[in-house]
Formats: structure tokens, C-alpha cells, sequence
């Protein structure tokens, strides 16, 4: 016999009517027993607790930005002890990026709509911006981006802003491609287009020089039915005139058909690039989510690239690329070029260059590392 609390009282007296006469709860109509039910949420709906972003100021540690997949944005000013949460009521609460400026940690700019690929993924409601910590928000616009990867403040004038919209992912057209701002987001300038399925993935400004930007285009479509995660529209890109124009990256880079792009520069030596591609396999299968888990190492072109030279010529150091579809985030040890963090299922590393590869490097952590650096 199964027990059940009953706390209702109208329930807890048929419960007890049961026990004493089978026969006359037999006899009342189910729509009374049904009236004393009355439905709650309890929530929440979606995937609130996945982890889209994290920005950290680098001259006080304890003071972190989180953004998540449907959860809003969360501060800590305690080194993650203690929470406060934010944009909790400014209507959608998808994010899927949060920057801070390293030389005024009150200006915080944050990207609606986590960009992962899932049939799960909710969409933003544009950019947002706080200037006095995260106590209160501006929208300043690109809301019809639905999916915002990357945000990058220019260090040496934060006025200018560059971000990554990905645009819509069950449908065309929308605010796709990379984004710039010189008045603070009061406007917008699209500085790198794409069609109406390819939009801005990911942009890393060079630490040394903040005229030299990399930035990843991708093509991508989800249906009810299916996902394509890849095209001709996919490719990186690099300018070195503060983003007003940009060249697609060569010196055997892959080309052709590609999904997904990561890319970081190296702050410890601006020379050294490294970007996560996906590519399709050998035998020409499609690329996106059908790939699988992890690509194969002996995928030709698929894998973690390097540049020595700042983006003029790469070579392939290692076919390690977890399910690019859902994570595809680089970054780089700010001190060491060599340490390299990608997200995956676990947390891959490298620590000699790409060499080799450890593809559980925090263990103890729950899998579906989205942040890295």
C-alpha cells in the first residue's frame, strides 16, 4: 500500500472517508476531487542553472558576473559566497554573454539569448548595459539579434563596444553579424555581415594592439525537426583597422563548408592564435549536433589550430573538437601561450601547445564545462 500525504483538507476527508467507507468515495463525481486541486509552478520551466558566461575583474577576484542560459544575471562580490541576482525582471532572462570593463568594473554589458544550438535555447531581448554595477540595466538595442555569443570593450576607450549576434536560431534574417558601438551603444554599425542564416559567433580583441580583432561567422538553422549547423556562410575573419573592415583568414585555414568557430589571441604573446573549427568529416559527413560527442582525431580539419604569426599562416595541432554545437569556447592562459582551455563534456587542456590533450581535466567538477576563461 502506497501512502500519500494529503494537504488539502478537503482531500485529507475523503482520504479518511476511504479508510472508514470504500463504498461512498466510490460514489463521488471525479470533477469534485479534481476542484480541490489547484495547480503551482514549481520551476523552473527551462534551463536556468547552465552557465553561459563568466566575467571576473581582474584587479579584485571577488567580484564575478555570471550570465545564464534562463536565470538572468547573477554578481558575487565575495568570490562566489554569496549571490545577488540580477535582470530578473526586465522581462526575457536568457543570456548568453556578460563583460565588464577591467578599468571600471561598475560598467557591465550583457548579451540576451544563450547562443548554444539546443532544442532548450531561449532567446534574449538585445544588449543590455549597467554603469553602476549591475543595480540597474539600460537596453540598448539589437534585439532582434535573439542570440548574443560575445561581447569585447575596447580597454583603451569604453565607448567602444563590439558584439557578436548570432541572430535567430529556429529562423531567417534578424540582427546577425558583428556589431560596433563609439558612443557607448546609443548606436550600432554592422562592421561584418552575413546572410540571413550566418550571423557573429565569437571575437577576441588583441590585448596588445585593440585595432587587431579575430571574429568567427556562423552558419546555423535549427527546425522542429532537424538541426544544420554549418555552410559556406561559417569562416574567420580578422581586421586590423579596429573592426571597420575584415579579411576571411587564409594562409591554410580551413575553408569551404564549415560550423562552428572559437578563436582567442594570446595576451602573454599577441603573435600566438588559436581557433577551434569544425569542419566536416573525411567522408563528407554534414557537419553540426549529428557529429556526435567528440570528432574523430583523424578528421583532417576539424580541431584545435594554431598561428605563430598573428593569423597569416595555421597549422593543425590536434583534432580534439567536443560537440562544437554546444560548447566552442577557447581561451588561452593569460601568462602562458602555451595552456590552452576549451569546454567540452569535461574540461579539455593542453599544456604543451595543443601536442596533447587531456580531456577531463577537472575531474571532480559536473560535466558540461561552457566557460573556460
Amino acid at each position: 500500500m502506497i501512502s500519500r500525504r494529503l494537504a488539502h483538507p478537503a482531500l485529507a476527508a475523503v482520504g479518511a472517508l476511504a479508510l472508514l467507507a470504500p463504498s461512498l468515495v466510490a460514489q463521488i463525481p471525479v470533477a469534485e476531487e479534481l476542484n480541490a486541486l489547484h495547480f503551482r509552478s514549481i520551476g523552473p520551466a527551462t534551463m536556468s542553472g547552465r552557465i553561459a558566461d563568466v566575467a571576473v575583474y581582474e584587479k579584485n577576484p571577488a567580484i564575478w558576473f555570471v550570465a545564464t542560459a534562463h536565470g538572468g544575471v547573477w554578481k558575487t562580490t565575495s568570490g562566489g559566497t554569496t549571490w545577488e541576482p540580477l535582470l530578473q525582471d526586465q522581462g526575457l532572462m536568457s543570456f548568453g554573454d556578460v563583460t565588464l570593463s577591467q578599468q571600471n568594473p561598475d560598467l557591465v554589458w550583457a548579451g540576451g539569448g544563450e547562443s548554444n544550438n539546443r532544442q532548450s535555447t531561449s532567446w534574449g531581448s538585445g544588449v543590455w548595459k549597467s554603469t553602476d554595477g549591475g543595480k540597474t540595466w539600460a537596453n540598448m538595442g539589437l534585439r532582434e539579434s535573439k542570440h548574443i555569443h560575445r561581447i569585447v570593450i575596447d580597454p583603451t576607450n569604453n565607448d567602444i563596444v563590439f558584439v557578436a549576434a548570432t541572430g535567430p536560431l529556429f529562423g531567417p534574417g534578424g540582427e546577425r553579424g558583428i556589431y560596433k558601438t563609439t558612443d557607448g551603444g546609443r548606436s550600432w554599425r554592422r562592421v561584418l555581415a552575413g546572410d540571413d542564416d550566418t550571423g557573429g559567433n565569437d571575437i577576441v580583441m588583441s590585448a596588445a594592439d585593440p585595432k587587431v580583432l579575430f571574429a568567427s561567422m556562423y552558419q546555423r538553422r535549427r527546425s522542429e525537426c532537424c538541426f544544420n549547423g554549418g555552410g559556406a556562410g561559417s569562416g574567420l575573419f580578422k581586421s586590423t583597422d579596429g573592426g571597420e573592415t575584415w579579411a576571411r583568414v587564409a594562409g591554410g585555414y580551413p575553408s569551404g563548408e564549415l560550423g562552428r568557430i572559437a578563436v582567442d589571441i594570446s595576451r602573454s604573446n599577441p603573435s600566438v592564435v588559436y581557433s577551434l573549427v569544425e569542419a566536416p568529416a573525411a567522408n563528407s559527413q554534414p557537419v553540426g549536433e549529428t557529429m556526435g560527442a567528440t570528432q574523430a582525431s583523424n578528421n583532417p580539419t576539424t580541431g584545435l589550430w594554431r598561428s605563430n604569426d598573428g593569423g597569416a599562416t595555421w597549422t593543425r595541432v590536434n583534432g580534439a573538437n567536443p560537440r562544437p554545437m554546444y560548447f566552442s569556447k577557447l581561451a588561452i592562459d593569460p601568462s602562458n601561450a602555451e595552456a590552452v582551455y576549451f569546454g567540452g563534456v569535461g574540461l579539455h587542456m593542453t599544456l604543451d601547445g595543443g601536442k596533447t590533450v587531456e580531456t577531463d581535466a577537472a575531474m571532480v567538477t559536473h560535466d558540461d564545462i561552457h566557460r573556460c576563461g
